[in-house]
């Protein structure tokens, strides 16, 4: 089987049409191997794999700079398109035509980007084994088969009469006990600054609006005058640095988030850390790790941050130098800059599932059983009223997305948080997020505003992100008057701590409440309190669901209903327990009976 592929640049001697063979992925980049070659030097030397199907074919994305591939912006991901759609590589445009007449023109638009990329062995590069892949590659690449095992920890063994081995580590010297790093990928700081200076001075990228820079007509022009600076910069770049690799990594630094792109792209990683411009923490599975990545400086931080914030209306600087924000995917950033931040500007991301994780989901991942779920699904249908506890990273804003989602449709859902983080799938919900004060110390609208303000917006449900103030009185007047089946979640590490912190968020509403009377408007406002923890080996697991019954001997009462119970630790460090219920049957059972929703003599645990 054979398609047509049309070539189309500013350069004329790279216009051309060929007929090339389907029945392999295509190859296309400037390497001397790929099937389709494109002598540019915008072009990686591996740009992308095009494997041809019946009716489309799927474009993937294997260099550091992009493809256009009709309106989507590939970076190192896939996407399936009908034939005719234009491929954009550097300066060069591919398209592919099916020579069956029926399907030699656009069918439609590109269908929507997968949000995992398969897997790369579907779409395995057909470089031939005497070539490096993209990621090893360098100005002057070895050539012919390696030999002998990959040692990470010191170098890659080159064959006899190649180049020198590649040196995958390198002596970082240590002064007053800490790391000075004085390169970055082999470029040093004092270099990338210089590149910086001239791409600014090229196209003046300050004078820019930030909205525009996500334009993807910039992505060339910036590709364009970073290459150029490169070959006049050539001599003082280490002969092993891959000039594809740092051309990505100042690219990112121009117009995205720099070496936070690539985590970002990730779907294994969960948060990204960046304690200062040269010590990236990544959370991975639920472990932290160090990752190899760094900024060029601390300026470069500051000003991805400014990238951030600027469309979000927030601002950050010496005056105010810690921020709330979030990315377009909805990820939720925080900043923390100088004078506050000691060793440089702190960036916290904590990404935004772009698929959202259900209720089956967490069962798969053993955070509840069924059985649990089931309770927990019938709990909010039958509108009570729920607060989720649990430390910082437990999982308590999923929690509360997947318990959102059983609340019926036909109902209207006020939300309030700070950073819009739930993704609830139902027709009628208003969605309301803080804002912080202008210049003028004006305009400011907290947690507790909003919630005063949605108690008059007619809602049947009022869900708050995180009480972590003076709004839980608020919100324990909203659920005791006429909200039931509302949800919040708060900072705590049992459910008896759960209720001691409401109360001391009510007393710092500001409110001179005798603590009687706040342990009875707690015990007559909140029906279950469902514990979310993060175990040592960085599972999350709901621990205890407990039912608030009411006051004795003047404190709040809390009897569990399911817990999991801690047996020990594997040699693997896997902690070992089960899931466990009480046997104590919950004094709204007879509410789920009248609501159908369990039948009499039913044993629903």
């Amino acid at each position: 089987m054979q398609i047509r592929a049309v070539i189309r640049s500013e350069k004329a001697e790279l216009n051309r049409e060929e007929l090339v063979s389907a029945d392999a992925p295509i190859s296309i980049g400037r390497h001397a191997k790929c099937v389709l070659r494109l002598e540019s030097d915008l072009v990686s030397r591996q740009h992308a794999v095009v494997t041809v199907g019946l009716r489309s074919i799927v474009v993937e994305d294997l260099s550091m700079n992009g493809t256009l591939a009709g309106n989507s912006l590939l970076r190192r991901e896939s996407i399936e398109m009908p034939y005719g759609t234009p491929i954009v590589m550097g300066d060069c445009q591919v398209t592919f035509f099916s020579l069956d007449p029926a399907l030699a023109q656009p069918s439609g638009a590109p269908r929507a980007k997968p949000s995992v990329p398969p897997a790369r062995t579907s779409v395995p590069p057909p470089l031939p084994s005497g070539a490096l892949p993209l990621a090893m590659t360098s100005a002057n690449p070895i050539t012919g088969p390696l030999t002998g095992p990959l040692n990470i920890t010191g170098s890659v063994p080159a064959p006899a009469g190649s180049a020198p081995a590649l040196q995958m580590t390198r002596e970082v010297p240590f002064v007053n006990g800490r790391a000075q790093i004085d390169n970055n990928g082999g470029v040093d700081v004092a270099l990338r600054k210089e590149i910086h200076r001239q791409l600014l001075q090229q196209l003046d990228l300050s004078t820019i609006d930030a909205s525009k820079l996500d334009d993807p007509s910039m992505r060339p022009k910036v590709l364009g005058a970073l290459r150029r600076i490169l070959i006049a910069l050539d001599a003082r770049i280490p002969a092993n640095v891959d000039r594809d690799a740092l051309l990505g990594e100042l690219v990112d630094e121009a117009l995205g988030l720099g070496p936070l792109e690539r985590f970002l792209a990730d779907p294994s990683i969960n948060e990204i850390m960046v304690v200062d411009p040269y010590t990236i923490y990544i959370e991975q599975r639920g472990k932290l790790t160090l990752s190899g990545a760094r900024f060029t400086d601390d300026e470069r931080v500051r000003a991805i941050i400014e990238r951030i914030v600027t469309p979000l209306g927030r601002r950050i600087d010496e005056s105010s130098p810690l921020v709330d924000a979030r990315l377009k995917d909805g990820s939720r950033v925080n900043a923390v800059i100088r004078p506050l931040a000691l060793r440089g500007s702190c960036i916290t991301i904590r990404k935004f599932a772009k698929t959202p994780i259900t209720i089956d989901k967490l069962m798969q991942y053993g955070s509840m059983t069924p059985r649990m779920a089931l309770f927990l699904q019938r709990a909010v249908i039958a509108k009570r009223n729920i607060v989720v506890s649990g430390g910082t990273g437990s999982g308590k804003t999923t929690l509360l997305n997947v318990l959102s989602g059983a609340i019926p449709s036909d109902e209207r859902i006020v939300t309030i948080e700070d950073a819009a983080e739930l993704q609830l799938k139902q027709p009628h919900v208003v969605s309301l997020e803080t804002r912080p004060p202008n210049l003028e110390g004006k305009g400011e609208y907290t947690i507790r505003d909003l919630v005063r303000n949605a108690l008059r917006m007619r809602p049947d449900r009022i869900i708050v992100g995180e009480c972590r103030g003076g709004e839980a009185l608020d919100m324990l007047q909203a659920m005791n008057t006429g909200h039931d089946g509302s949800l919040t979640t708060t900072h705590a590490n049992s459910p008896e701590e759960a209720i001691a912190r409401l109360e001391t968020l009510v007393l710092m509403g500001g409110m001179d409440l005798p603590v009687r009377a706040i342990r009875e408007q707690i015990a007559s406002s909140v029906h279950m309190v469902v514990q979310q923890s993060r175990l040592a080996d960085g599972t999350r697991k709901i621990t205890a669901i407990s039912e608030v019954i009411g006051i004795e001997e003047g404190d709040v009462q809390l009897r569990p209903i399911f817990e999991f119970v801690k047996l020990g630790t594997s040699a693997a460090g896997k902690v070992e327990g089960e899931f466990r219920a009480t046997g104590y049957l919950p004094s709204f059972l007879n509410t789920f009976i009248v609501m159908g929703l369990v039948k009499r003599g039913e044993n629903y645990l």
